[in-house]
């Protein structure tokens, strides 16, 4: 997993990255955001696809553009799911499991 704080740093690791990746913004002061985080982490260990991490309150101001850009309401803790630069699913709170984002990944390799 990999954490980004500001919209350079955004722009620096993913604006290039045309392949699927999940995007998970964290809230790190919700007992519900860090089960999700934990199920992340599972789904991380596979190594399926890169997992850009946002953390909401710490980094607020890039977690509300990427809400505009994406054109997905925000949400804590949240994930979407990115193919070719465009979100293609999302989730949040309880419905983030591993077996969720299994099963939303599988979909976009069949894209």
């Amino acid at each position: 997993m990999i954490e980004v704080s500001t919209e350079n740093e955004w722009q620096e690791q993913v604006s290039h990255v045309m392949t699927p990746y999940l995007l998970f913004k964290h809230s790190t002061t919700c007992p519900i955001s860090a089960g999700a985080y934990r199920e992340v982490v599972r789904f991380d260990q596979r190594g399926e696809l890169p997992i850009y991490l946002v953390k909401v309150i710490e980094s607020r101001p890039l977690s509300l553009q990427l809400a505009d850009v994406f054109h997905v309401p925000h949400a804590s803790p949240q994930v979407i799911l990115m193919n070719k630069g465009n979100p293609v699913w999302n989730t949040s709170h309880g419905r983030i499991t591993e077996k969720n984002l299994l099963a939303a990944v599988s979909s976009v390799s069949n894209l």
